[in-house]
């Protein structure tokens, strides 16, 4: 039976992700559409036992009406078939509705609807823009998607669940008071109405400093994550105490939003209990004022107070779901802050997978700057650059820091849109292909290699994750980790490929990771093929043992190359010299020490294999003085 129901609603929907609307009831039903049906299904078990509550309550007073009224011989043969429908109601119908009610909340909703809404704003989230993870914390954004989830969940399932009984239950009791004399009903209509204002003024501020407690909880989190994702910087400047209080500066905006709440929430306790008393103590004064006057029977007092009573006791559990309900709505106006924004890049309608026959790429007059095109946008960081790179060439990009040389790398990568020109590969513009295509072309060794919290195998089979053991034994041969992969070892005791590497692979070594990665793009084996400071991790000894491995890496395939280090490129085809945004140089490294131009100026200010700073910083940037350059 629990299986059943917990096998309604599908946790994972196939559905492609899309951008969840802005508005706060469009959000809500964006997400949780396909579980509207079992909402509804469970509205109705609320409302019907609600009524079965309500019925059970009249009756009540006519029992006691009865047996005051009824000699005993002939009680079962007057009240006999009402008394066994009420039993029937109370030992049948409110089990088995409550029964199916709490089926499809706790097996059916409670769990899979919010698992459903983090998987597609997960989904959703994974495609979103560079630019979008760059401007955020990672722990902020984590932050979001958990507690706007269970939000949305709780929002969606109030409104179908508690208002619906709150609402039948208490029309019912007004018709249930009014039923017996009008005036019993007038302190339940007030009460009604007191309790009403007293929402319309807590509800709000509630909601309001809902949200700001979200977002104050979301930047909270998000700092106590960024401290610990760095925690070797902060332990190599001794920062302990600056990060505490960068911390505390969070948690104190935070804890201002929990003082707010729980001023709130006094408000309310005073004024309800206050509210309650009046209640009941207008239904007994009043029920026992018509009983003396003739006006109703004992039985009708027998239920008006008890109902007084149950409403007052009610009234705190309705004002928290009240309260949850706008807390939770802020939660979610938030939560759609992050969410609900649209991706800076984008596959074109009906864009195809890219077919790469050759491996050519050409940047054809391309101009970009950060942050788009227009006034105010700042210093293109490429300026009308062309450059075309044939099938199976290997080019070296060589530029001072800024020159724009890992920009036109992420532009190859689609990490950003152009502001004017285009980039082809194989003749097919890649603004026009899918983005998964595009990148499933290209393998990339960056400078900082990031590798995933997942054990060495992970890792290096994310280049191609249907990869055998032999090949991925292989991959890590050629790029010399065997030695140091069998050695590793982590806290549960798993050894080698197993061993996990940590956050960011925090426990391995910077050559370590880097020769990691290099075993990645290896097993990835793409046609077209990035270095961006490849081997700037690795010591000489290291990088010397593993230039071969790279050579073979290259073979037959296009490659770019970025190295500060000129005699790791030297070698290459084509070096293409740029500064600015523009390229001023390009040829053999022969050629351009001939030219005795830039190239041959960095070469020649080389120290130990590295490029200094230039007197000339790029525009926005301060070069160093003298004194603090290599020797």
């Amino acid at each position: 039976m629990f299986s059943w129901f917990e096998n309604r609603l599908d946790p994972y929907p196939a559905d492609a992700p899309r951008m969840p609307p802005e508005g706060l009831w469009r959000f809500i039903l964006h997400f949780s559409r396909g579980a509207w049906g079992y909402m509804l299904a469970m509205s109705a078990c609320s409302a019907l036992i609600a009524i079965f509550e309500v019925i059970l309550f009249g009756y009540l007073g006519e029992l006691v009406d009865r047996l005051a009224k009824t000699e005993p011989s002939q009680f079962w043969q007057v009240e006999g078939s009402r008394l066994l429908l009420m039993a029937a109601i109370l030992v049948i119908g409110l089990p088995v509705t409550q029964l199916v009610s709490s089926l499809l909340m706790h097996q059916t909703l409670m769990g899979n609807l919010p698992q459903r809404i983090r998987w597609q704003a997960h989904r959703y989230l994974l495609r979103q823009s560079m630019t979008y993870f760059q401007d955020e914390f990672a722990g902020r954004i984590a932050t979001k998607l958990m507690q706007t989830a269970l939000a949305v969940r709780d929002v969606a399932m109030k409104f179908v669940d508690v208002l619906v009984y709150i609402g039948v239950y208490f029309l019912g009791a007004l018709v249930l008071a009014a039923s017996t004399d009008g005036w019993l009903a007038v302190p339940f209509f007030l009460w009604g109405a007191l309790y009403g204002l007293l929402l319309w003024w807590l509800i709000p501020r509630i909601g309001a400093v809902s949200q700001a407690q979200a977002d104050a909880r979301a930047v909270m989190t998000g700092r106590v994550v960024d401290s610990y994702t760095n925690i070797s910087t902060v332990k190599l400047f001794s920062h302990s105490s600056r990060e505490e209080s960068y911390v505390r500066d969070s948690m104190d905006g935070f804890l201002v939003t929990v003082h707010r709440m729980m001023r709130l929430a006094s408000i309310q306790n005073i004024l309800l209990t206050t509210l309650n008393s009046l209640l009941t103590f207008a239904v007994t004064a009043l029920g026992v004022w018509l009983w003396t006057a003739g006006r109703v029977e004992v039985g009708a007092v027998a239920v008006a107070i008890p109902l007084a009573l149950r409403l007052g006791n009610m009234s705190h559990w309705i004002m928290w779901e009240f309260a949850g309900l706008f807390e939770n709505i802020g939660t979610v106006r938030d939560g759609i802050g992050s969410l609900a924004l649209p991706r800076m890049v984008t596959d074109m309608p009906g864009a195809q997978p890219l077919t790469v026959t050759a491996g050519s790429v050409e940047f054809r007059d391309v101009t970009f700057r950060y942050g788009g095109e227009g006034e105010g946008k700042g210093t293109a960081v490429l300026d009308h650059l062309s450059l075309a790179i044939r099938p199976g060439e290997r080019i070296g990009l060589v530029g001072r820091s800024g020159a724009g040389k890992s920009t036109l790398v992420n532009l190859l990568l689609r990490f950003h849109d152009l502001g004017s020109g285009a980039i082809l590969i194989d003749g097919q513009d890649i603004s026009q292909v899918t983005q998964e295509s595009l990148r499933a072309a290209i393998g990339v060794v960056t400078q900082d290699t990031s590798l995933l919290h997942r054990s060495i195998r992970d890792n290096i089979s994310y280049g191609r994750p249907e990869a055998t053991e032999a090949e991925i034994l292989r991959a890590s041969e050629l790029a010399e980790a065997s030695d140091f992969v069998g050695a590793l070892g982590d806290s549960k005791g798993r050894r080698g490929l197993d061993a996990h590497v940590g956050e960011r692979g925090v426990k391995l070594s910077g050559g370590q990771r880097q020769r990691i990665a290099i075993a990645r793009v290896l097993l990835k084996d793409a046609p077209i093929l990035v270095l961006d400071e490849a081997t700037s991790a690795l010591d000489s000894e290291v990088e010397a043992a593993i230039q071969g491995q790279l050579e073979l890496l290259m073979q037959g395939k296009t490659v770019i190359a970025i190295a500060h280090r000129l005699s790791t490129i030297a070698r290459m085809d084509r070096l293409v010299v740029m500064d600015r945004g523009r390229i001023v140089e390009q040829g053999s490294h022969e050629a351009l020490l001939e030219r005795g131009g830039i190239y041959a100026g960095l070469w020649a200010r080389q120290s130990g294999g590295f490029l200094e700073c230039d007197e000339i910083a790029p525009e926005g940037e301060f070069p160093l003085e003298p004194a603090a350059q290599l020797p």
